[in-house]
């Protein structure tokens, strides 16, 4: 499982939407940069940035072809969030159940 840290960064990058969008297009599978760009109206430099916030957290890994990256999620470390997340119950508690 995650510890606070690693929780705490995931959570900082998950924390712009472009980010979740981009997340959730890699849902599909792997996706080259260029066809990312294609889809969000922003530059490559913006790309790059989101790509590098989301790669150091470890929820996106990346490999080169050529001259373009190719993204996809990293699910080991997405698991391992989402049973962090899953961690922080409030079940029990006064007006905790949802």
């Amino acid at each position: 499982m995650l510890n606070e840290m690693d929780a705490a960064a995931i959570c900082k990058a998950l924390g712009d939407s472009n980010r979740l969008q981009i997340m959730k297009r890699l849902s599909t599978g792997e996706i080259c940069a260029c066809k990312l760009l294609e889809q969000f109206r922003i530059t490559q430099p913006t790309l790059s940035h989101h790509m590098k916030v989301l790669c150091e957290c470890g929820l996106v890994t990346a490999r080169k072809e050529g001259k373009w990256s190719h993204y996809s999620l990293n699910r080991k470390t997405l698991c391992s969030f989402g049973k962090f997340v899953a961690s922080l119950s409030c079940c029990g508690e006064e007006g905790g159940d949802l």
